[in-house]
């Protein structure tokens, strides 16, 4: 069986892919288990030289891998590029882990205490299709780090950029059957990750239902699990921030691949004192927006991942008080202009609701604890931004909101080198920095006694 890919900015087949079934799937999985002894006996600074020649060989196709990604996810090659350098960036951050996984000696009585952080085995990865490259990398590089073997599950909609990571892994020299690509669809592959026995650990990033149902499946053999689940994050102006920087910044918040990102600050909270002086100076900022072929190297925004997508997104739009929109090219692909809406309440769908497309809800707020108010109603908590020239402001105000990753006058989410997750239906544990790879070992304490 196989799957046509779709290129979104014309609708047209790139190529297909195999859709694997169960009894592949099974197959992939028994083949990492047996390689799991081997590369976990790996010697840390041997294991941390295949990671850093496995950063090498990604750098050496960061434009191939770029220029596939512009072609299956209607990414911006701007976009792109970094994206694949990510992959690069996060392979080479967590090749210095192994000869740093360190444990504790802890102070007893009648011996010596020592801890080991062992890896689990095998680890299953199912990515989304909104940034395929760079959440692909955040799972597998620390899991192989910390001596696991990876099995992953590259989304319908974009496999290619993954599919190519897997063969330019064993390119770099990293062992048959420790990092391998299971194309298929999730009701199949993803599911068998969650009930196999051998898959100790299961990491997902996509919608929330559907991660609840992958928790709840993870329960019946107290699996363990990483998830990055949907956001409804806030972009909240105070009366004294930078307007003109605030302003010309927040398309770029809400609007980059196309809003079809987690973090996407698609709630503008504006003091209502600023309000219209505020949206007066966003409106060209919207409009300005470089919405075109994504290989275009001054193109900010692609297309729609698909042509259902579109209508769900169209669907938050209808009927909605629409304040402006950029434009968007017509004809082939599934192309959707910027768009800025007027929420009159916290009740509308489209302030609630994650559209996970180029809309923007605009809402006014009285004061700081009002923003705060507005800012924590709602179900998820991912990240977000906060404006102002107020220091102590900025910290009260970071410290109140309920969400895993703010910016202040930025709106920065990611680095590699910090954690990233979210807080309430948002997800559950974290991503990247220093203790990623704590997410992947088990704590093993150990005691010697030294009486004779």
């Amino acid at each position: 069986m196989t799957t046509d890919v779709i290129n979104p900015s014309t609708g047209t087949v790139l190529t297909s892919v195999p859709s694997l079934g169960l009894a592949e799937t099974d197959a992939a999985i028994e083949r990492a288990r047996r390689a799991f002894p081997g590369w976990r006996a790996v010697a840390p600074g041997e294991r941390a030289r295949l990671l850093r020649r496995f950063a090498a060989v990604v750098d050496e196709h960061i434009d191939e891998l770029a220029n596939l990604e512009v072609r299956n996810a209607g990414h911006t090659i701007g976009n792109a590029r970094w994206e694949a350098g990510n992959v690069r960036d996060v392979l080479n951050y967590y090749a210095g882990a192994p000869e740093r996984l360190i444990g504790k000696q802890i102070p007893v009585a009648g011996g010596l205490d020592v801890t080991f952080h062992e890896p689990l085995g095998v680890v299953g990865i199912i990515v989304p299709w909104n940034f395929p490259m760079p959440i692909a990398g955040w799972g597998f590089a620390p899991a192989l780090a910390a001596g696991n073997v990876v099995v992953l599950k590259p989304a319908e909609l974009t496999p290619l950029t993954a599919i190519r990571l897997g063969e330019l892994a064993l390119e770099a020299g990293l062992p048959e059957g420790v990092f391998q690509i299971v194309p298929g669809k999730g009701s199949i592959v993803g599911q068998r990750f969650v009930t196999h026995p051998a898959v100790r650990k299961v990491c997902f990033t996509g919608s929330t239902d559907v991660g609840k149902s992958i928790m709840a499946g993870c329960a019946d053999q107290v699996k363990r699990v990483t998830l990055e689940l949907g956001g409804k994050s806030a972009n909240v102006v105070f009366a004294d921030a930078d307007l003109e920087k605030a302003a010309a910044s927040a398309p770029s918040s809400v609007f980059d691949n196309a809003g079809q990102d987690c973090c996407a600050r698609s709630r503008l909270l504006v003091q209502e004192s600023v309000y219209d002086r505020f949206l007066a100076l966003l409106e060209p900022a919207v409009k300005s927006f470089r919405v075109f072929d994504p290989a275009d190297a001054t193109a900010e925004m692609g297309p729609l991942i698909s042509a259902g997508h579109r209508d769900t997104v169209a669907s938050y739009v209808d009927g909605a008080d629409v304040a402006f929109r950029g434009s968007a090219p017509e004809g082939d692909g599934w192309w959707f202009p910027p768009t800025v809406l007027l929420a009159h309440g916290a009740a509308d769908r489209h302030w609630r609701e994650e559209v996970f497309g180029p809309v923007l809800s605009v809402l006014p707020f009285k004061d700081e604890e009002d923003a705060v108010r507005l800012a924590n109603d709602t179900e998820y908590g991912l990240s977000g931004s906060i404006w102002t020239r107020d220091l102590g402001r900025a910290l009260r105000v970071s410290r109140a909101v309920e969400t895993g990753a703010l910016s202040v006058n930025s709106h920065s989410s990611v680095r590699y080198w910090t954690p990233f997750g979210g807080m309430k239906q948002s997800g559950l544990g974290r991503e990247l920095g220093p203790d990623a790879l704590l997410g992947f070992t088990d704590v093993k304490n150990v005691f010697l006694s030294t009486d004779s």
